[in-house]
């Protein structure tokens, strides 16, 4: 028999390795001194070891590891859990490479433009919400202020709570020049009625949409939209439906620079 030190050198494992796994009866010692307190094992108990190692680098937590070590394990549920981790490393790599796209991305617009971005665009979730709405053919993108005014008015005589959430749903395939399908939103706290023209139900959440932050006037946020765009072209995503755009600051001033909005498009991978 080897001590726990010499066994360690052998199997290039440390005695803290050995002793843990001691402890959750992975692998025990063939032998305890009742004296000394010194662990003693066998050259016979590598493979039982070797084994430990080979699933540790596969991925599996220690706990894991001592069901698949247990010799009444179906081989079917070994291969579950085996199946279990391919995905889960799959599903890993899949959100790495897509981190490495971003930052190649991110590389390429710096040396394009020899500075850092005025945008920074994240990938994050939209949270379904109780909404009033107008939606309507629109002479122009600017018009949609007056959706708004309309519905302030029909809450108010509603006395119905308005929410903190005002956004402009776009809902054309590309830009137009005139006559915009769009969708004016505002959020509520309480109960209110709709109508043939206004109305009310749940905005769908999203699971995926690339935003950026938008500071200034509307007469500029196209810079925003093509950096957005191309940001998404540029990452390996895809848009799938309306884009909307959040007044976190706004108002019905088209020049005003002191205006905070969120351009947002709900995105898939390509």
């Amino acid at each position: 028999m080897l001590k726990i030190g010499d066994f360690s050198k052998l199997s290039q494992v440390s005695v803290k390795a050995l002793r843990l796994y001691d402890q959750m009866g992975l692998l025990q010692p063939l032998h305890v001194d009742n004296f000394t307190g010194y662990r003693y094992y066998s050259a016979e108990q590598l493979p039982r070891l070797n084994r430990i190692l080979a699933f540790k680098d596969l991925g599996f937590s220690l706990e894991q590891i001592a069901k698949l070590l247990d010799e009444n394990l179906p081989p079917a549920q070994i291969r579950g859990m085996l199946r279990l981790k391919e995905a889960e490393i799959q599903q890993l790599v899949e959100t790495e490479q897509a981190r490495l796209t971003r930052v190649e991305a991110r590389i390429k617009q710096i040396e394009q433009e020899n500075s850092m971005p005025n945008y920074e665009v994240v990938i994050k979730k939209a949270e379904p919400m109780q909404v009033v709405s107008i939606r309507e053919i629109l002479p122009d993108y600017a018009s949609i202020g007056s959706l708004y005014d309309e519905l302030h008015e029909y809450l108010k005589q509603q006395q119905v709570q308005v929410g903190d959430y005002y956004a402009g749903i776009w809902h054309d395939p590309g830009y137009k020049d005139a006559d915009v399908n769009g969708e004016a939103v505002i959020s509520i706290a309480g109960l209110v009625k709709g109508n043939e023209r206004i109305k009310v139900y749940e905005l769908p959440g999203l699971e995926a949409i690339a935003c950026l932050i938008h500071h200034g006037s509307y007469e500029t946020i196209s810079q925003a939209y093509a950096t957005l765009v191309s940001w998404i072209e540029a990452n390996g995503y895809k848009i799938t439906g309306a884009n909307r755009e959040v007044y976190i600051i706004g108002g019905n001033e088209q020049t005003n620079e002191s205006y905070v909005t969120e351009v947002q498009f709900p995105v898939i991978p390509a």
